[in-house]
C-alpha cells in the first residue's frame, strides 16, 4: 500500500512538473481584424494530432507551446487576381494576359481580374487539403484554374463578339459559375471575373474597325433613309387627312343643298296645290254662277247686274242711222257737237266725270 501510494504521488509531481514546464515555454499566436487562425498539434497531450477541425476567430490572441503546436492564418476578405498585359499593371510584371482563339479562328489577348475569398469555416479544409497561406492559394490554386477555364468559355466567341459588351458580359457570368463549380469544393468562392481589356492582331484589328465604321455609315444611311420614308408617309397621310376633310366638307354642303332644295320643292308644291285648290274654288263659283245665270233666273239677276250698274248714270241717246259705225267715229267730236262735253264736265267734280268715261 505504502509503495502504491509514493508511485501515484510520483506519477502527479511528474505530470505536474510537464505541466509547469509546458505552461512556462507557451508563446502567444493571434489572427488580424479579417483573419482567420488554425491550429495544428503536433505532439498532442489531450485530442488528436494533425489539423484542428476548428477556426479560431479574428481579432483574437491565443498561447501555445511551439514545439506542440503550429500556426496558420488566413485571410477572409475580398482578394484579386489581376492578369494583365500591361507591363506595370497587374499581379505581375510582364505580359500576363491570357492567349486563345476565338470561335472564327482569329488571336485574341484578354485582360481578366477575378475576385476571390474564402469561405472562413472550411479553413482548416483548406490547411489540410490545399494550401498552407494565402500566397501559396492564389499562386497555386486560382491562378492554375483562372487561366485554363475562362479560356475555353471566352473562346467561344466569335471575333466580333467581343465588341459587345452584353456578349462579354454574359460570357464572364458562364466563367463564374464553372470557376465556383472547380474551387467551392476546395472552400474558395468567385465573387466577379471582368474584362477589362481585349487585343486582336493589329492588322486584323484595323480591318475589323474599317468594317465596323462602314457598317456605320451604311447603317446610318439606313436610318436617313427609313426617316425619310416615314416622312413621306406621314406627308401622305396628311394630305389623305386634308382630301378627307375637303370631301366631308364638301359632301355636307351637297347634303345641305339636298335637304334645303327638298325642303323648298315641298314649300313649292304645298303652295302649288294651294294654288290649284284656290283655282279650282274659283273655277268652281264661276260654273256654279254659269249654271245660275244659264236657269230661269239668269237673265233676271243680268238685268238686274246692269241697273245696279247704270244707277246715276247719265244716258245720251244718240241716233244711229245706216252707214254709222262706232269704231271709226270719234266719240268726243259728236259730244262737242250735242255741246255735252262743257255739260258734263260742269255736272262732274274733278277726276269724275274721267272716271264715269271710262265706266
Amino acid at each position: 500500500m505504502n509503495r502504491h501510494m509514493k508511485l501515484n504521488h510520483f506519477v502527479r509531481c511528474c505530470a505536474l512538473g510537464l505541466a509547469l514546464t509546458v505552461i512556462s515555454g507557451c508563446m502567444p499566436y493571434s489572427t488580424g481584424p479579417t483573419e482567420v487562425g488554425v491550429r495544428t498539434r503536433k505532439l498532442p497531450l489531450f485530442g488528436p494530432k494533425g489539423v484542428e477541425d476548428k477556426i479560431y476567430p479574428p481579432g483574437s490572441t491565443y498561447f501555445f507551446v511551439p514545439f506542440l503546436s503550429d500556426w496558420h492564418t488566413f485571410d477572409t476578405r475580398l482578394n484579386v487576381l489581376d492578369m494583365s498585359s500591361a507591363e506595370t499593371k497587374g499581379d505581375r510584371r510582364g505580359r500576363d494576359d491570357l492567349l486563345f482563339k476565338t470561335v472564327d479562328g482569329n488571336d485574341i489577348s484578354l485582360d481578366i481580374v477575378v475576385s476571390w475569398r474564402i469561405e472562413p469555416e472550411k479553413a482548416p479544409l483548406i490547411l489540410r487539403d490545399v494550401a498552407t497561406n494565402m500566397d501559396e492559394l492564389k499562386e497555386n490554386v486560382i491562378r492554375t484554374v483562372t487561366r485554363s477555364k475562362p479560356r475555353d468559355i471566352f473562346g467561344e466567341l466569335n471575333t466580333e463578339d467581343f465588341y459587345l459588351a452584353d456578349k462579354r458580359t454574359e460570357k464572364s457570368k458562364e466563367v463564374i459559375t464553372a470557376l465556383n463549380e472547380i474551387l467551392n469544393p476546395y472552400g474558395v468562392v468567385v465573387e466577379n471575373v471582368g474584362t477589362s481589356d481585349y487585343r486582336f492582331n493589329p492588322e486584323y484589328q484595323k480591318a475589323i474597325e474599317e468594317r465596323k465604321v462602314a457598317e456605320q455609315r451604311v447603317e446610318k444611311a439606313r436610318s436617313t433613309k427609313r426617316a425619310t420614308e416615314e416622312e413621306n408617309r406621314a406627308n401622305v397621310e396628311e394630305a389623305k387627312g386634308e382630301v378627307s376633310k375637303v370631301m366631308a366638307e364638301a359632301d355636307g354642303k351637297y347634303k345641305q343643298a339636298v335637304i334645303q332644295a327638298d325642303a323648298n320643292y315641298k314649300q313649292e308644291e304645298k303652295r302649288a296645290e294651294a294654288i290649284k285648290a284656290e283655282g279650282l274654288a274659283d273655277a268652281e263659283g264661276v260654273r256654279k254662277m254659269n249654271e245660275a245665270l244659264s236657269g230661269a233666273g239668269g237673265e233676271a239677276v243680268v238685268k238686274l247686274a246692269i241697273t245696279e250698274a247704270l244707277a246715276g248714270k247719265k244716258i245720251l241717246l244718240v241716233p244711229m242711222g245706216e252707214g254709222f259705225d262706232v269704231r271709226s267715229t270719234n266719240i268726243n267730236a259728236l259730244l262737242d257737237m250735242y255741246g255735252l262735253t262743257a255739260l258734263g264736265q260742269d255736272a262732274q267734280a274733278p277726276g269724275k266725270a274721267e272716271a264715269n268715261a271710262k265706266k
